[in-house]
């Protein structure tokens, strides 16, 4: 492995008064081998730069010899674009400082080349403007009218998606062996394993994910990951970074079940569920029960977070919620998570 951190090379958007809106990098590389990081240092310079045509198809042979031969591709079939496009080198992996820098960094997370909360995002936000997301691809909030009307002029309908920083997982990478029924729902920068299914109310923030296989219906936080085998059910939630939780990262472990409108605001080891409309926070006061239907203690949520084989309920009689011992394993219907 080499010292160099990432790199790519991609074709950017940029606004009327050309501020970059975005940049598609389809092959970025983390931790590129010695021989293809010598390659890099010899033809691009460190940090973003703007490279011609002629210079990705160089680049593009010189890559090949290095044995990257799936980024020398991308740079040859970019070169053949015939406009301006987008290099960034990265020595370090350190706080975000440029809108290129963000999209390669969301880019390797969807790419699965990066787990979540493995990458330096500070600065992220600062560095993503926010962009007018249409048919017609990224178009600067401040653009859009004039693209409007230019549109209707044209006898064309220019169809705006979305008004966010962030735009779609799917107009960027397309992760092999997973589902998603609504692409507008996974947003770039999320991690989707092999085998994951995203049902149509699913949503996966950015830096957050399922290692995969997982059928998720609910939604995945900033931050969070869920485990192999786990089921998040309709309209379930986990509670992220930026929705509360602070600093404290949430994980669901392997074979779990969070039901129906259910959720938690803490980690769940292995092999536990949470019922249907039931949400358990780090606050939450909970009557810990044995195997034998007996009163152990009662406990808050933190103090019971991270372990394994938990089965929480609310007692229907009194309305506490209860801990109860569960080591009956998930298992997630195997039809559900076939690709072929």
């Amino acid at each position: 492995m080499s010292d160099l951190f990432a790199f790519g090379v991609g074709h950017a958007t940029h606004s009327g008064s050309g501020k970059t809106l975005e940049v598609f990098f389809p092959t970025p590389v983390k931790d590129p081998s010695p021989a293809t990081a010598r390659t890099i240092r010899t033809h691009l310079n460190t940090g973003v730069s703007g490279i011609a045509p002629a210079q990705a198809a160089t680049l593009a042979r010189a890559l090949m010899e290095a044995g990257a031969s799936d980024a020398a591709r991308t740079c040859a079939l970019l070169a053949e674009i015939d406009k301006p496009l987008t290099a960034i080198v990265l020595e370090r992996d350190e706080p975000i400082q440029s809108t290129a820098e963000a999209y390669l960094k969301l880019q390797l997370l969807s790419h699965r080349q990066a787990l979540p909360n493995t990458l330096n995002l500070e600065g992220i936000f600062a560095q993503l403007p926010n962009v007018v997301w249409t048919s017609n691809g990224a178009i600067d909030v401040g653009d859009i009218e004039a693209a409007l009307i230019a549109a209707r002029r044209s006898g064309q309908h220019l169809t705006v998606h979305g008004l966010d920083k962030f735009p779609r997982m799917t107009d960027y990478v397309i992760p092999s062996g997973v589902r998603i029924a609504d692409a507008s729902r996974i947003r770039l920068g999320a991690y989707l394993g092999e085998g994951t299914t995203v049902m149509h109310e699913g949503f996966v923030n950015f830096n957050a994910g399922a290692i995969g296989p997982n059928m998720i219906e609910g939604r995945i936080s900033q931050g969070v990951i869920v485990a192999e085998h786990t089921d998040l059910g309709g309209s379930s939630s986990t509670m992220g970074t930026l929705s509360g939780g602070g600093n404290i990262k949430v994980s669901i472990g392997r074979h779990c079940l969070i039901g129906a409108n259910a959720g938690t605001g803490i980690s769940l080891g292995d092999r536990c569920t949470i019922e249907a409309g039931l949400y358990i926070t780090s606050g939450t006061v909970i009557d810990v029960i044995d195997e034998d239907g007996n009163r152990v203690r009662t406990a808050k949520g933190r103090e019971l977070s991270g372990l394994s084989d938990m089965l929480f309920i609310r007692n229907s009689r009194t309305s506490k919620v209860e801990c109860r011992t569960n080591r009956a394993a998930i298992k997630l219907n195997e039809q559900l998570h076939a690709h072929n």
